[in-house]
């Protein structure tokens, strides 16, 4: 009896320690690993669709922050969300004499503390049908479900759907967006 109970508990506990096993894996993002031991700048710098993001990133200057402690939410807009914005507009951002302007639109892409997909969820759910998330930038921005899908809208009216949430890092988390926001 006492060496069925020894073994149940020795059963039990290999399963907590091999917990880790099959938990849930961070997704990949771009065909790349994401980890979560990495930051949030370390990471997008692996993912072939956010190259746009982090030149754009590097070229406002928000390296060390976006590599900092945080934690920070930061929704990544994709390559291809950059490619919707008219053309000329990215080149024109990326000049040095653009950098505050830049620096606005990126930090409306970041919010503090580190919010899941399940913490937006409940937001939404708490708001009646929507949460509002203020921004690093001060503006707010509006999020709520669309079906299964989460879906933010900016200050101007312009949506973004989250295509990919849930990418923890070591000083937040990412969900990767399909549109550029702008304050």
């Amino acid at each position: 009896m006492l060496r069925n109970k020894m073994l149940g508990a020795m059963a039990a506990a290999t399963l907590i320690v091999g917990a880790p096993a099959i938990a849930k894996t961070n997704p990949r993002v771009g065909g790349a690993a994401m980890y979560p031991t990495k930051t949030i700048v370390q990471n997008a710098s692996a993912a072939s669709n956010l190259t746009t993001l982090v030149t754009a990133v590097k070229a406002a200057g928000l390296v060390d922050t976006l590599s900092g402690p945080g934690p920070f939410t930061v929704f990544a807009p994709t390559n291809a969300a950059f490619a919707k914005l008219p053309a000329g507009t990215l080149d024109t951002l990326t000049r040095p004499e653009n950098k505050s302007q830049l620096t606005n639109i990126l930090t409306y892409h970041v919010v503090p503390g580190r919010m899941t997909a399940k913490d937006i969820a409940a937001a939404i759910k708490a708001g009646g049908g929507t949460a509002t998330l203020t921004t690093v930038q001060g503006e707010p921005l509006t999020a709520k479900m669309m079906g299964s899908k989460l879906v933010l809208t900016d200050a101007k009216g312009g949506m973004s759907t989250v295509t990919t949430g849930d990418v923890m890092q070591s000083n937040g988390v990412v969900h990767v967006i399909d549109t550029v926001l702008m304050p």
